[in-house]
């Protein structure tokens, strides 16, 4: 996902995708280890999109404090 189309969501959204994304690398690394999944570089994917979240979700909450 794009950093422009995070920046478009509020935070309940961001929070909302956040916990899809973690539920997904969650189940990939399942799969990974009982051997169902061939590419590992899905996760990379997942991984940066969450710390994208991560970081989006950190900026608003400065800008309120």
């Amino acid at each position: 996902m794009k950093i422009k189309e995070l920046k478009e969501k509020n935070t309940i959204e961001l929070k909302k995708l956040l916990a899809e994304k973690e539920e997904n690398v969650r189940k990939f690394r399942f799969e990974l280890a009982t051997k169902q999944v061939k590419g590992t570089r899905q996760i990379r994917g997942e991984k940066r999109d969450i710390a994208r979240i991560m970081t989006l979700i950190r900026k608003e909450s400065l800008n309120q404090a």
